[in-house]
């Protein structure tokens, strides 16, 4: 069984009514705001009534949660989707957990080690490699360091930096 996708965290009630604010832990909350029904890691389904931007964070009112009271009890919950939930991405990009655990060389083949993560510091990603040392080697997702991405064999093959 996939492990289910946390999109976004209920962080606390808004107002007296059982509206409630999400912090979105997705680069494009907008991809899902569309949903007629949400589900929490504790499996609760919930029916979208309203879903709207707020500062920093989402405001939710669903059809179940009603009253202040019963919305602080959602405080901590994550908002999560199955795999197969995601909105397909445009040509050339995917998802982080798509790539993890694929093997990552140099074009000579030697074994730098396995993708970690990405992350994004700034304007550009980051690829986060575990060497068989067991240190991290992090390199930037650009052009002339990520060489080749091959989906069927599950590699990856990178320009190190000269000071790696």
């Amino acid at each position: 069984m996939e492990q289910k996708i946390v999109i976004g965290r209920i962080v606390a009630p808004h107002g007296v009514r059982g509206e409630f604010r999400i912090m979105p832990l997705t680069e494009h909350p907008e991809r899902y705001a569309d949903r007629k029904k949400v589900r929490l890691d504790n499996g609760r389904e919930l029916t979208v009534l309203s879903l709207r931007q707020h500062k920093n964070v989402l405001l939710m009112q669903t059809r179940e949660v009603t009253t202040m009271d019963e919305a602080e009890l959602l405080r901590g919950r994550e908002i999560v989707v199955e795999p197969d939930e995601l909105p397909p991405l445009p040509e050339g990009q995917f998802y982080v957990r798509d790539i993890l655990g694929f093997t990552v060389s140099t074009p000579d083949g030697t074994l730098v080690g396995t993708m970690k993560d990405v992350i994004t510091p700034a304007t550009t990603d980051v690829f986060v490699i575990a060497t068989p040392e067991g240190k991290e080697l992090m390199v930037a997702a650009i052009e002339d360091n990520i060489l080749d991405i091959d989906w069927e064999k599950r590699t990856v093959t990178v320009r190190l930096p000269e000071w790696i």
